[in-house]
C-alpha cells in the first residue's frame, strides 16, 4: 500500500509574488499528478506489490469455497 504524506499547503505572503504563486501551483500540480497516478495503480493493480497481495488475497477466498 502507498504510504501517506501530509505536505501543508505554504503560507501566502501579505503582498504578491508571481514566483511564489508559480511554485505554489507547481506544487499542487505535482500533488495531484500524484495522487492520479496513485488511484490509476490501485485500479489497475500496476503495483507489483499491491497484484501480488491482491493474487494471494484471491487464491486464498478461492480455497475457502
Amino acid at each position: 500500500m502507498a504510504e501517506v504524506r501530509r505536505n501543508p499547503l505554504p503560507v501566502p505572503l501579505p503582498d504578491y509574488d508571481n514566483q511564489n504563486e508559480a511554485i505554489t501551483r507547481r506544487t499542487i500540480e505535482f500533488a495531484l499528478d500524484q495522487l492520479e497516478t496513485d488511484v490509476d495503480l490501485a485500479k489497475t493493480q500496476g503495483d507489483k506489490r499491491g497484484s501480488l497481495a491482491m493474487r494471494k488475497f484471491q487464491f486464498l477466498l478461492m480455497g475457502a469455497s
